[in-house]
């Protein structure tokens, strides 16, 4: 299964952060975390690496109903999404959950994931490529 949904796009790295905070928001969507890992493993480890960020989304009203039906469903959020570069190009990326909660015996949560995975590859699909 693949556990992703992913598109290359056109946009500068920091443009489709931008962007996909932007389509995020229009889909219900808030960015709780923002994880920076080319500036986390130059400042702990002094590796350099590529331009890399996981944002970590979350739609409240999902997530309510999700610890609702599963308390311990709280390890699977927030939903992340990441934005890296790839040969020239700038890679959005996020978790399929459909594919995410199958490993859990929950109808209800079978549910809302397809839900949730309909924003989530909304923003995906209106990226340019």
């Amino acid at each position: 299964m693949k556990y992703s949904y992913s598109k290359s796009t056109n946009l500068s790295f920091q443009e489709a952060i931008e962007k996909v905070k932007e389509e995020l928001t229009k889909e219900g969507f808030g960015v709780l975390t923002e994880i920076d890992i080319k500036a986390t493993l130059k400042e702990k480890l002094n590796i350099d690496f590529d331009n890399y960020v996981i944002l970590g989304a979350c739609n409240p009203p999902f997530a309510h109903k999700s610890l609702l039906a599963e308390k311990e469903i709280g390890l699977f959020l927030p939903c992340n999404v990441i934005v890296y570069e790839e040969d020239g190009k700038t890679v959005v990326s996020t978790i399929v959950p459909s594919v995410q909660m199958s490993m859990i015996e929950n109808k209800e949560l079978k549910s809302i994931s397809g839900e949730v995975e309909d924003g989530l590859k909304k923003v995906i699909d209106s990226l340019p490529s």
